[in-house]
């Protein structure tokens, strides 16, 4: 019995061990990746945290009588902090922020993590994530991706999220169109005009509503702006006392609030700006990006996914012109299930396997109903 206990001891150790070596070489990677010397510390602080919780884990397992294993950074870490370097911390900060969140109680249950103070220390990596993740500039200009698919803009401005879910519908639909025509059993030179029609069509749609989307939604900021500043205009001394207000919500005290409101309201200009970011939620440096930028990145990301399944079409024809495109697209399908566990945490075979499964039940109910078709147009 205690031997068991011993070894799942062990194991647990050694996953947690492999959690904070992630952790660790991932904010290693942000401070070096980070051009603002003073977050480039904050990285930096948390990494020596996550180091230092490693080493506390090695220690355990070492108490055991266990081997301390060298372990390298799983796929995701390394992954993320391949993205850093390329576009720079602020891409990938709302994923983290969200793996943080995931993580940050993974320890509240574990006896050994509470004595030595480790769940408060997630706890507080995670307040300071979600900090910097909510202040951060959008790593490409104009909120290029983070703008991306309007459908999952829910993301909360992962730019990360957006693209492999931009990325997904391409292939997704256009397999499942191209799947359709191939059941009626048409020629081939009609499959390939279907797929490369579907691919146009639906990267057009895609970027026609995005630019939509995103105009109106700069329209509408630009409105709220010219609003508010009509009001400062007018009635400045309601505006100063909104200002007021919100400081005394955010923890000042009501003299320090009112002294601060009062500096504010006295330039007209800085006044708007902060009434625009506080009141409203509105940069208005950005006005949520340029409509241009992201209609133009949302037909690349869907014409890519898209472009999978009309790939092998090409080159072949009949039967194995289908099969190609089927695994042209089960291989897509898999890397982007696999590249959901960047921002979800779950395993690369279980995330891979799951949308590769969901894509093709999609194609065979499509080729099942163009046979239907087929048959009864016949």
């Amino acid at each position: 019995m205690n031997s068991e206990r011993s070894s799942s001891s062990a194991r647990r150790y050694k996953d947690n061990l492999q959690g904070e070596i992630d952790s660790a070489a991932l904010y290693r990677t942000l401070a070096q990746a980070e051009k603002n010397p003073d977050l480039a510390k904050v990285y930096g602080k948390l990494a020596a945290v996550e180091e230092a919780h490693a080493e506390f884990w090695g220690k355990r397992l070492k108490a055991l009588g266990k081997r301390i294993p060298k372990l390298r950074p799983h796929f995701r870490a390394r992954a993320l902090g391949w993205l850093a370097r390329r576009f720079g911390p602020a891409f990938i900060l709302p994923t983290v922020d969200t793996l943080e969140h995931i993580d940050s109680g993974q320890y509240d249950a574990q006896p050994e993590a509470v004595a030595g103070g480790l769940p408060k220390a997630e706890r507080s990596h995670a307040h300071i994530i979600e900090a910097l993740a909510g202040t951060a500039p959008q790593a490409l200009s104009g909120g290029m991706l983070a703008r991306l698919e309007g459908r999952h803009r829910a993301a909360g401005g992962n730019a990360l999220r957006a693209a492999v879910l931009g990325a997904n519908d391409g292939l997704v639909s256009n397999l499942s169109l191209i799947m359709g025509v191939a059941g009626a059993s048409l020629n081939p030179h009609a499959i390939l005009v279907t797929g490369l029609a579907g691919l146009l069509a639906g990267a057009c749609s895609m970027a026609l509503g995005e630019w939509l989307s995103v105009n109106s939604s700069r329209e509408s900021y630009q409105r709220q702006i010219a609003t508010e500043a009509e009001e400062l205009e007018q009635v400045p001394d309601e505006e100063k006392e909104e200002l007021a207000l919100i400081y005394q919500a955010k923890g000042l005290p009501a003299e320090q609030a009112k002294a601060l409101a009062e500096r504010l309201i006295s330039n007209k200009e800085t006044a708007l700006d902060t009434l625009a970011r506080e009141e409203l939620g509105i940069n208005p440096e950005e006005l949520g990006g340029s409509a241009w930028a992201a209609s133009s990145s949302s037909f690349i990301l869907f014409a890519v996914g898209a472009l999978f399944p009309v790939a092998p079409l090409f080159f072949l024809s009949g039967l194995p012109a289908v099969i190609g495109s089927l695994a042209s697209s089960g291989f897509a399908l898999f890397l982007i299930g696999a590249g959901t566990t960047l921002f979800t945490g779950r395993g690369i075979f279980f995330s891979g396997m799951r949308q590769l499964l969901v894509g093709l039940a999609a194609s065979a109910v499509t080729f099942g109903l163009g046979r239907l078709i087929g048959v009864s147009l016949s």
